[in-house]
């Protein structure tokens, strides 16, 4: 059965690429690091500098390759780094402060202001885990979303949150397929975090459409058929809107992480979401947007209603949508990191 919708709307022109000007432009050095968040910060006009080797190796990808960057986003090989000249490092990962001081010649918090997004939930002795800048009072840390600012310990740090903003993708959902979508990054390899184990469970009941990087494994080692699990390996972001926006809804398995940028997006695409009820998930999804539980059985059954009635599942996401619209909208975002930006290098 085919879910009748309104045609599809384009996305926003921040989403297609146009950057918007801010009053002071800053030069900002910042390593790719997660894809989706990083498309939309580098969107805020200001010059970002991504660091790029001639392997493209994990410190230096450059440009992403499979979404689509205004030219604010700018490409700095290494050997051109000590001359770049910064107003601010955005630090994502510990060993990039020594990485970069290395790189500029220049130490941070002292030369040259720096901050430190946090895009992940606490490892090791939760809650007491220590954040890797807690000790210094001259780095601020930004949390992704407020879950992480209560459950990192960040010690002399100052903290900001600054939740997710998301470029709008536009309604285009249809659930003319009648599978679950669900979109993981890595999955055998992170399995317990990304919630890999409960996937059997979940397409006895519905079959599922995986989409994501390393995924191509996942059916064989789950010893699942084509028909209860297909893997969609690594499409541009693009793509993968397009045949996510076709499928009857979306299920978010993960247990451990900040807030998966995959199930905002689902959203903003209008899908039904059926979510685990962990980390900052009964934030993001208010009770006319889907369903979140702890419980994978309660999550089944949801999936298995939306599939049984299209317009159930239509009104669902058009909620969804609203919902993600509103609170994770990315002219939002953008205000937010102005303002800790030009705090930060006033």
């Amino acid at each position: 059965m085919t879910v009748q919708n309104p045609a599809p709307t384009a996305p926003t022109d921040m989403a297609q690429g146009r950057a918007r000007t801010p009053a002071r432009v800053l030069r900002i050095l910042l390593w790719h690091v997660h894809g989706s968040w990083t498309t939309a910060f580098v969107h805020g006009g200001h010059t970002c500098m991504l660091p790029v080797t001639p392997d493209r190796g994990p410190d230096g990808r450059g440009r992403a390759r499979t979404w689509d960057w205004p030219a604010n986003a700018v490409e700095l090989p290494w050997d051109r780094m000590r001359g770049s000249g910064p107003d601010l490092v955005i630090l994502q990962r510990p060993h990039e402060i020594a990485l970069a001081e290395r790189l500029l010649g220049r130490t941070l918090g002292r030369d040259v202001p720096a901050l430190y997004v946090e895009h992940n939930t606490p490892r090791g002795d939760v809650p007491l885990t220590r954040h890797p800048v807690a000790d210094r009072a001259d780095i601020p840390v930004v949390h992704v979303t407020y879950f992480n600012d209560l459950f990192w310990d960040c010690g002399r740090a100052p903290t900001h949150v600054i939740e997710h903003g998301v470029p709008d993708p536009g309604h285009r959902y249809t659930g003319e397929i009648a599978r679950a979508g669900v979109v993981l990054n890595e999955p055998l390899r992170r399995w317990r975090f990304t919630g890999t184990d409960l996937l059997p469970g979940l397409a006895r009941r519905v079959p599922l459409d995986l989409f994501g990087m390393d995924v191509a494994g996942v059916p064989d080692h789950l010893a699942l058929p084509p028909a209860r699990l297909r893997a969609h390996e690594d499409l541009p972001q693009g793509a993968m809107h397009e045949q996510l926006a076709r499928r009857r809804s979306y299920v978010h398995p993960l247990r451990w992480t900040s807030l998966g940028l995959s199930l905002i997006e689902a959203m903003m695409l209008g899908l039904p979401v059926a979510v685990l009820g962990t980390t900052e998930a009964h934030e993001a999804v208010p009770p006319e947007a889907g369903v979140v539980s702890t419980d994978p059985r309660v999550l089944a059954e949801a999936l298995h209603a939306f599939h049984q009635d299209g317009a159930l599942a239509s009104r669902t996401g058009t909620a969804a949508r609203a919902a993600a619209l509103r609170r994770y909208g990315l002219t939002r975002f953008l205000d937010e990191w102005d303002r800790v930006l030009q705090e930060v290098t006033s």
